[in-house]
């Protein structure tokens, strides 16, 4: 008998993507996630703009290694607050996500943000859900192509404006317009400008829920930081089930009349009937389509809601789901938050925006002059973190013989560093052969307020 034919079997290991037309949602908190488009648009568009003591308010100079934050301007020094900055972020994700699950997802993020815009862009051209499925099922056509090379050219510009506006952060923005103009572009920024406009058509544009399903860790690792007490978005299958798609008035129907307009609101495709899932970003579109279908059947809002699962299985009101919010988890975060950013924002606020740093001259450890004086030579690195220029005075002490041999008196601009070469005598017998503790005090003359006193070591060589 012949050896029967091998059988192949095909098994993909992606699931290929079935296009998603998100039907526009109207409702409360629709309008809450366009609130958070334009606030977040106006502070990222609008930031670079600003002007501050006659320069840009916001500015990440890393050619001078400068960070300009209105009044502030921070150095490679202070690289702690952006460590600081960072676990406030951490703590306040994990306090967020713990008392309402992934709000910054749905309202804040700039993934759901760009994607709301393209999507608007994308209604007032191709027209509503229906339109766009009908659009892409014709064939080819002049009518089709005119649409869609005026959607993707609007998406262009958006996504371009918003690479020259990420780079405005770093190169003055009104620099960067003129070099634009003059095709002067350099080929960092021209790079940067291209990457990030990219990203965002690419990301806003065309991959839309792939990034928060496939390519966002948050949807991955949600779970750790939810407990039964976390508001999410929720349907409440008691009331719902059994579902009655002719909304007949029995007994034992449900309020849900699968109409599935919660499936064709989602930006992520999902059916939030089936329960919680890592896909939805909690944008809450469900809720507002629900509550119209609801209103139009007139029976109660609320069968798709922001809701816990204690909620849920225990049939909490209102009031008792507020109180379940401050439970020992949450209080601890809301602490730690509170108390890292007092300590953040007291600290950055009070800094002396004076640094000194002292380096002795390992060439010589010390050498013994003319009526045996003892000479150390160091280099004294100043840094005037202040914007406003200043006159300061130098003195040492430690020693009582200790004496300046170079001009008392520094001149410093305004967020400038300066290199200034010290020579400190000490008279013969003042203080013990080896290392001995002296101090460098810098005081600025205008504000005796703006002081820093740093230690250093005086060498005497034994005899």
């Amino acid at each position: 008998m012949p050896d029967a034919e091998p059988h192949y079997a095909t098994i993909k290991m992606y699931a290929s993507r079935e296009e998603i037309y998100p039907r526009e949602a109207k409702g409360l908190y629709a309008n809450w996630r366009w609130i958070c488009v334009w606030l977040t648009q106006l502070v990222f568009y609008g930031l670079p703009w600003l002007s501050w003591n006659g320069r840009q308010a916001v500015l990440f100079d890393l050619a001078a290694r400068k960070f300009y934050l209105f009044g502030i301007v921070l150095w490679p020094q202070d690289f702690i607050y952006l460590t600081a900055l960072l676990i406030i972020c951490a703590y306040a994700l994990f306090l967020f996500t713990t008392v309402a699950g992934r709000l910054w997802c749905g309202f804040a993020c700039p993934q759901t943000v760009y994607s709301e815009i393209f999507m608007w862009v994308e209604r007032k051209i191709e027209g509503n859900r229906s339109a766009r499925i009908r659009l892409d099922r014709q064939p080819p056509s002049f009518a089709k192509l005119g649409k869609k090379t005026a959607k993707h050219a609007a998406w262009l510009g958006i996504a371009l404006w918003t690479g020259v506006s990420f780079v405005g952060y770093f190169t003055p923005i009104h620099s960067l317009l003129q070099e634009i103009t003059l095709f002067a572009l350099g080929p960092w920024e021209l790079f940067w400008v291209l990457f990030y406009a990219l990203a965002t058509y690419g990301n806003a544009g065309w991959m839309r829920e792939q990034v928060c399903k496939y390519m966002c860790p948050y949807a991955r690792f949600q779970s750790v930081m939810f407990d039964q007490d976390t508001l999410m978005v929720t349907y409440d299958s008691r009331r719902g089930e059994p579902r009655n798609a002719k909304n007949a008035r029995s007994p034992a129907a449900g309020s849900c009349i699968d109409c599935s307009m919660c499936v064709q609101v989602c930006p992520t495709g999902i059916d939030i009937r089936n329960g919680l899932q890592y896909e939805c970003i909690g944008c809450a579109a469900c809720i507002d389509a629900c509550d119209e279908v609801m209103d139009k059947i007139a029976a109660p809002r609320g069968l798709i809601r922001f809701s816990t699962a204690n909620a849920l299985k225990r049939n909490f009101s209102p009031q008792q789901i507020l109180q379940s919010i401050f439970r020992t988890r949450v209080l601890i975060y809301s602490s730690l938050l509170v108390l890292i950013t007092a300590v953040f924002f007291g600290s950055l606020l009070t800094r002396t925006p004076l640094k000194l740093d002292v380096i002795r001259d390992r060439g010589s450890m010390g050498r013994e002059l003319e009526e045996g004086v003892i000479e150390n030579v160091y280099r004294l690195q100043i840094m005037n973190t202040d914007e406003l220029a200043h006159t300061y005075r130098l003195k040492v002490s430690g020693l009582a013989s200790a004496s300046l041999e170079t001009p008392e008196r520094i001149e410093l601009g305004g967020a400038t560093s300066k290199a200034v070469p010290v020579r400190v005598h000490a008279g013969h017998g003042d203080g013990k052969p080896g290392s001995n503790q002296i101090w460098f005090e810098l005081q600025a003359e205008d504000r005796p307020d703006l002081q820093v006193k740093e230690k250093a070591v005086f060498f005497i060589p034994r005899s």
